[in-house]
């Protein structure tokens, strides 16, 4: 089997934590570890687009999955470099052809949820009315709980720092494929993504999981990459909620132990754990 395509790729992970001396309530200094966060600038064939707060632990894979995103390239064969320079705080990304209808995109920008406030670019329901997600593919709720155990007991920045947000990409027997976190959840999407279109890997048969709300970002995007099962252990907005019905997508909220809330797609889930019975 040939190996996907792949362009050219610097290896400039940051480190993801830095220890700084904190004062604790009884006046003692305490080693403490603090959460990386980077600006990095995104060029386009020298077209500079956006500045990312980023935690720098995946950078390559954060700006390809954001031109995935944001539909400002149409594949990954189109890339021929992802260079990240953090003397500059930079990452440009270089083409090997020129993309119609990229300036009437940037002209069009909508500021998310995001925390740090995600960028959209280009009308934000734009393919969602061709997008078909698979409609034969289940989840067991054995299997669900089996995930949402794994991503507990994962071994996260979270942990160490705080401050972060993750995002996982899991099968549907609960094995974790990759974890991603960063400053914000829409990076960790971005940067999944962009792990994603670089390993050529299908998300029609994954499940997503995440730890931010379920917006219409987290949504669309969960869509755009295919996937048909969207999982948080928080809660949702109302476009979410649209989004997620328009495209059939199966949206689980207030994942955490052994409880959900299904609000979309319920006919992909298979309920197969035995359920405490109710004390009258």
């Amino acid at each position: 089997m040939a190996k996907p395509y792949r362009p050219k790729l610097t290896n400039a992970a940051r480190p993801a934590t830095f220890e700084v001396e904190a004062v604790n309530e009884r006046g003692e200094m305490v080693p403490t570890s603090i959460a990386g966060e980077h600006p990095l600038t995104l060029y386009l064939d020298k077209r500079e687009l956006v500045t990312l707060m980023t935690l720098g632990h995946a950078p390559e894979a954060l700006a390809v999955g954001f031109l995935r995103n944001q539909r400002l390239v149409a594949g990954i064969e189109d890339i021929e470099a992802v260079q990240v320079d953090w003397e500059t705080d930079s990452v440009a990304v270089t083409t090997n052809r020129v993309f119609k209808g990229v300036e009437e995109k940037l002209q069009k920008k909508t500021v998310t949820t995001g925390c740090g406030q995600g960028t959209v670019y280009g009308d934000l329901m734009e393919e969602i009315d061709s997008i078909k997600l698979r409609d034969d593919v289940k989840l067991a709720d054995t299997d669900l709980f089996v995930l949402l155990e794994k991503v507990r007991k994962h071994e996260t920045i979270y942990k160490q720092s705080g401050a972060v947000h993750g995002c996982a990409l899991a099968t549907l027997d609960g094995e974790i494929l990759m974890f991603v976190e960063d400053v914000g959840r829409h990076n960790a999407v971005d940067a999944i993504a962009g792990f994603m279109w670089l390993d050529a890997i299908d998300g029609s048969d994954k499940l997503f999981y995440t730890t931010g709300r379920l917006t219409s970002e987290m949504v669309t995007k969960c869509a755009q990459m295919r996937i048909p099962f969207l999982v948080s252990r928080s809660g949702l907005t109302k476009m979410g909620h649209d989004i997620a019905g328009q495209v059939g997508l199966t949206m689980l909220g207030r994942a955490s132990g052994r409880h959900y809330l299904a609000f979309t797609g319920k006919h992909r889930l298979q309920r197969t754990a035995t359920q405490p019975t109710a004390i009258a």
